[in-house]
């Protein structure tokens, strides 16, 4: 039994060594200089193996994986089956709809609480619909993220009460050439405003444009959507964010209870629900950890602001992004991050002010693995190597195909990846991959997905 244990050791450091030498091997070759990167990887062990260690200790900026330790602190505060509420409140005239945070409802959410509210047998709304949007304070876009302002959907405003992710889906159909192209707006309601200034041409070309014009305090956005669509090319889609998160919900609840055949007779404005008023309705968000695979999936910079508010709202009301940033550094304290080695100050990771080395994020990432109860429900929130999210098209059709489950990150000049791949033979390994320089960012997502593919193969 001893020889055969020995020489099990034996195989296994080898084995390591190899593939230590091979990653070393292909990041000298990258024609890439070591100073722009930080690397890691180690498999999962409680005592780790380290097969490469590149500028590890040195902070560089993360980018989008800063979501992961979001997630972390996340999961710390909110155990998995966790869920925010959005409930709708009565005073005899007016109807109030509060908001609870929850970065998910969306349009389901919000036809489940108009069939509750139906129940309750009233068919006219004689006040106003009032929007409580009071649990988070009213700054929609923090200072930490990044200061220049764009109408995608993935800088949308952070507000309490908040419907479709803040965005609005804008549908370019093309009509006969000559013709203006059909366009759509999902959902549809008295907020947005759309503009049809396209033309269809001939062919399959497409060169449309939306531009977004803000209304008043009072009223909404206005999308203006111009350019042309060939006759024969598919139906276009364009996200764009909204202005007014509190506005644009009650819009919405107004049009949905305009299909039940309930009416408003006053206005949407935005207000408190008074101490008399009555819970009449109430909809349940989905579970917290099915929120996080929304944030990590498709990168969502919303989502990770509106549940770090979520953090700040059991500590003070109204919560600030500043509270919940101030409890993730706690988190990484308590897990015992080198304090030299990180600088967060936007949970998103949408700023260049934020740093992290790749042995810091590791130590989260591997917290993470070791932690039985919010294990399972991390992984599922990862993008799947050539399956789905941002690793759809990655590494499709090779050794680390449905292998590797990881966070990417990508501003100008920065890209990152940080996640678990795992091998055939049962071992894991927990990998950090950062980049900051001037290099094409498409090459340096190739060196990942390559390293990637030689860890695993």
């Amino acid at each position: 039994m001893v020889l055969l244990l020995t020489a099990l050791l034996a195989f296994a450091k080898p084995t390591d060594e190899s593939l230590r030498s091979r990653l070393e091997a292909k990041v000298r070759s990258s024609g890439v200089p070591a100073s722009e990167f930080t690397l890691y990887v180690a498999s999962a062990e409680s005592e780790p193996a380290v097969v490469l260690d590149v500028n590890a200790r040195k902070a560089l900026i993360p980018a989008s994986v800063t979501k992961l330790i979001t997630a972390s602190a996340v999961l710390d505060a909110f155990p998995p089956g966790t869920r925010f509420k959005t409930t709708l409140w009565s005073d005899g005239k007016n109807l109030y709809l509060k908001g609870g945070g929850d970065p998910s409802f969306v349009s389901e959410n919000m036809w489940f609480l108009v069939n509750h509210f139906t129940r309750a047998g009233i068919k006219r709304i004689e006040g106003d619909i009032v929007v409580d949007d009071g649990l988070f304070d009213p700054v929609r876009f923090d200072g930490s993220r990044e200061d220049a302002r764009v109408d995608r959907a993935y800088d949308a405003p952070v507000g309490a009460m908040s419907f479709n992710w803040n965005s609005v889906n804008v549908y370019v159909r093309p009509g006969k050439a000559g013709e203006p192209a059909s366009v759509f707006l999902d959902p549809q309601n008295d907020y947005t405003k759309l503009v049809n200034r396209t033309k269809t041409s001939k062919g399959s070309g497409q060169n449309i444009s939306v531009e977004r014009k803000k209304g008043g305090d009072e009223s909404g956005d206005t999308l203006v959507v111009s350019g042309t669509i060939g006759a024969d090319r598919d139906e276009h889609v364009v996200y764009k964010n909204i202005t007014k998160p509190d506005l644009w919900a009650g819009e919405n609840l107004k049009a949905f209870l305009a299909q039940r055949g309930i009416t408003v007779a006053g206005r949407i404005r935005a207000g408190a629900v008074p101490p008399a008023a009555r819970q009449v309705a109430e909809s349940e968000s989905k579970a917290v950890e099915l929120i996080l695979a929304d944030m990590n999936k498709f990168s969502n910079n919303y989502v990770a602001e509106m549940l770090t508010k979520n953090l700040a709202s059991s500590k003070e009301k109204p919560a600030r992004l500043s509270t919940g940033v101030e409890m993730i550094n706690q988190h990484l304290r308590k897990l015992e991050l080198p304090e030299k080695e990180y600088v967060i100050l936007n949970p998103s990771g949408l700023t260049r002010d934020n740093r992290m080395s790749a042995f810091a994020l590791w130590k989260v990432l591997h917290h993470l693995r070791n932690d039985f109860r919010v294990q399972p429900e991390l992984l599922t929130s990862l993008p799947i190597a050539g399956v789905d999210g941002t690793l759809k098209k990655r590494m499709k059709g090779s050794k680390a195909e449905r292998w590797v489950r990881a966070k990417t990150g990508l501003l100008t000049g920065v890209t990152a990846l940080a996640g678990y791949a795992g091998r055939e033979d049962g071992r894991v390994y927990t990998f950090v991959f950062i980049h900051n320089g001037s290099r094409d960012e498409s090459k340096v997502r190739r060196l990942f997905d390559d390293w990637l593919v030689s860890l695993l193969d």
